[in-house]
């Protein structure tokens, strides 16, 4: 994909961000067709992306399996998407099958909304990964894919939601406050950078008729972790360990939840 023309089609043309969307589809390229596994270790925006992937294929096969065909690829049925992990507020509170409440923001409704959402993830993922550490940046991702299903189940509790977009929304929601907050030229750029991601978010949603609930729940926390996160590389390394801490106890959560998902198939 041309992500230059992409981009440019946006608006978004500035030549610093030419030169790292190139770098990174450059980057991805290589570690494709070098066939050998990379020295270092995958980012956690690489991981939570192959979880997605993993989950919609997963999703698509056992829908195959039950003779739904492939259309399951585009418009996927209801029920479908809750056996798959969707989030359903009845099965939550009457089952008491929380693991829900994490494992709906990596099931998605078809391949379109798939494809956008990871493409999001993609790149604006890496890019706050940087700056905020990947601890910081997995504690931000499943914060706010809880905040948005919190949000949904007061506005609409008998709706099954899926979708990576609350936390995609969050971490938009995050960049914005955050990168204001440092105020220097290149981070003013990152800023309107992401205010043009959530603009076209927004209205890729309105036409998909997606959850704007859960968009509203994750970008608001987001931003309000953004504004409160330490920028001081004195406060950061201070708060090293107790980061890395919750960020484990995270990532068991995550692992927990999607075990049981699996589980629940049996």
């Amino acid at each position: 994909m041309d992500w230059k023309g992409f981009f440019d089609s946006l608006g978004m043309n500035g030549t610093r961000w030419q030169w790292r969307i190139m770098r990174w589809q450059r980057q991805w390229k290589q570690g494709g067709q070098s066939g050998l596994s990379s020295p270092h270790a995958p980012s956690v925006s690489q991981v939570l992306l192959f979880l997605n992937l993993l989950l919609f294929s997963a999703m698509v096969l056992r829908g195959a399996s039950h003779g739904l065909g492939l259309s399951v690829l585009l418009t996927p049925k209801a029920e479908l998407l809750v056996s798959s992990g969707g989030q359903w507020w009845p099965l939550v509170i009457e089952h008491h099958q929380w693991w829900r409440c994490l494992t709906y923001a990596f099931t998605h409704g078809g391949i379109i909304h798939l494809g956008f959402n990871m493409m999001v993830l993609f790149q604006i993922g890496p890019q706050l990964e940087q700056e905020i550490g990947p601890s910081g940046f997995l504690i931000l991702y499943l914060l706010t894919a809880l905040t948005a299903t919190l949000l949904g189940y007061l506005w609409h509790p008998l709706v099954v939601v899926v979708g990576a977009s609350g936390s995609l929304f969050g971490l938009i929601g995050f960049s914005i406050s955050y990168f204001h907050r440092i105020g220097t030229h290149i981070a003013l750029a990152q800023r309107d950078f992401m205010l043009k991601w959530a603009a076209f978010a927004f209205f890729f949603g309105l036409m998909v008729g997606a959850d704007n609930a859960a968009h509203l729940g994750g970008a608001i926390s987001g931003a309000l972790l953004g504004l409160i996160y330490p920028m001081r590389l004195r406060t950061r390394q201070a708060l090293r360990w107790p980061l890395s801490l919750l960020a484990l106890c995270g990532g068991i959560a995550l692992v927990a939840s999607l075990c049981l998902l699996v589980l629940s198939w049996f």
